[in-house]
């Protein structure tokens, strides 16, 4: 029995020592906790830190079926560096796929943490430049043509775009670009290297054009037009034109952090205030407070002293949950401290049935000592099953769902897996520790309505 006494003293000073840190890791309290604490605050979404949320139609038109997938990634990745620079905090990049594809569009949404600035939102994601290789079109539009008064040929010229057709040559294959300096004219030249995959892409481009022109474009407008003297390898290229050093500059900074690999273009924009988020960060912890607190009087009203050591395994179990949801990090919305608080309900909810299979077992003859053991068993079947399922829920909402479905889901789906091990567990170690084992003074405090037989 000391065995079990000193597992349970044991586990209580870790539940301590986990809840010390839940506290002491939070800014706005003043502790002598360890500096590196502060790493692990807790990672607000922009419903309750406050930002701006972007959506983003992503023309996926030109890009063949099999490489959407990369495509995507490849923008997020780069938008993700993008706006990593101006020093955004935690920014979230996602890709959606609502079944547009088929029409050319994907989605991306972008959340910016505690930029409630538009404009300033939509400025840095605007400045990554579209950087594409176009060959020439074997197949020009015809030039209209017709005859004046004087008898001179007039007609329009077709257009310059109209003139080169897209390659999968993009910005998404770009290693990085460097400013250098023409060592004749003085001009400023930005020199382009690609990734291994860009390379190869290149030379192919290079190869299938020997004597004609490569343009180069950026933002749909043409830069350079150079001709293709022989096949190029080794994945380096240049831009030449009129630019200024400053303008060289600054294109070399926007082309290494990102060149946007498909065009996008704004769709949907949603500012969050500080003070709105502040407040529904307040609703959540106030409605789990109030919630524990009414769950913890059921808890010691009903069963007594098992309800005393159920609230304890749940001070313990929440304990665990916040500290896994700053370690892992889980970035927690007003959906998700809604999937925490349900949570809290299905941990209770393998206590009851924990308990009330022990006082049945109790009241059909069996000693307590064996009741206690009885009643685990047999509840586990019932726990295992409706925790299972509640657990393959919350997986099939994160495979499918959106990103608010999504935060509900993970919140949810850990809650379920550590009320388990709460229940059965911690429950379980600290009844036993209690030692009874027999009916005496201390079983009238067991359960409201009789232990006994």
């Amino acid at each position: 029995m000391w065995k079990k006494r000193l597992l349970a003293l044991l586990v209580l000073i870790l539940g301590v020592a986990v809840a010390y840190f839940v506290y002491a890791s939070e800014p706005a309290t003043k502790t002598h906790a360890p500096k590196f604490f502060s790493h692990f605050q807790f990672k607000l979404g922009l419903d309750l830190s406050g930002g701006t949320h972007l959506v983003y139609r992503a023309d996926v038109s030109k890009v063949k079926g099999e490489n959407v997938s990369d495509a995507m990634s490849s923008l997020r990745d780069v938008i993700e560096r993008r706006v990593n620079i101006f020093g955004v905090s935690e920014p979230v990049v996602e890709v959606q796929s609502p079944g547009f594809a088929n029409s050319g569009e994907e989605r991306l949404s972008v959340d910016l943490p505690n930029i409630t600035d538009v404009n300033e939102a939509v400025k840095m994601i605007g400045q990554t430049p579209l950087l594409e290789f176009k060959t020439e079109n074997p197949n020009p539009p015809a030039q209209e043509l017709t005859v004046d008064a004087n008898g001179h040929a007039t007609g329009a010229v077709p257009d310059f775009n109209s003139r080169y057709i897209a390659t999968n040559l993009t910005g998404q294959y770009l290693d990085h670009a460097t400013l250098n300096f023409d060592q004749n004219t003085g001009q400023p030249v930005v020199s382009l290297v690609f990734n291994a995959e860009g390379s190869k892409l290149f030379e192919q481009i290079t190869r299938a054009n020997v004597g004609k022109t490569v343009a180069i474009f950026l933002d749909g407008a043409p830069i350079s037009a150079p001709v293709v003297r022989e096949a190029i390898s080794g994945g380096e290229a240049q831009i030449t034109g009129q630019f200024t050093p400053t303008e060289a500059k600054a294109l070399v900074g926007r082309l290494n952090s990102g060149a946007l690999p498909v065009p996008i273009e704004l769709i949907s924009t949603e500012t969050v205030g500080p003070t709105l988020g502040a407040a529904a960060t307040n609703a959540g912890m106030h409605a789990a407070i109030v919630g524990f607190i009414i769950i913890a009087l059921f808890l010691i009203l009903w069963y007594r002293l098992p309800g005393v050591i159920a609230v304890v395994a749940l001070v313990l179990y929440i304990a665990i949950v916040l500290t896994l949801y700053k370690l892992i990090p889980v970035t927690l919305t007003a959906a998700g401290i809604a999937g925490f608080i349900i949570s809290i309900g299905m941990a209770v909810d393998a206590n009851v049935l924990i308990f009330e299979r022990i006082k049945e077992e109790v009241r059909n003859g069996r000693s307590i000592t064996d009741g206690i053991h009885a009643g685990f068993d047999r509840a586990w079947t019932s726990i295992r099953d409706s925790n299972t399922s509640s657990f393959i829920t919350a997986c099939i909402l994160f495979w499918f769902g959106s990103s608010l479905i999504k935060g509900f889901a993970l919140t949810f789906g850990l809650g379920v897996i550590i009320s388990m091990f709460s229940a059965i567990t911690i429950t379980r170690l600290f009844l036993y520790s209690l030692g009874i084992a027999r009916s005496n003074k201390l079983t009238k405090f067991l359960f409201s309505s009789g232990f006994s037989k």
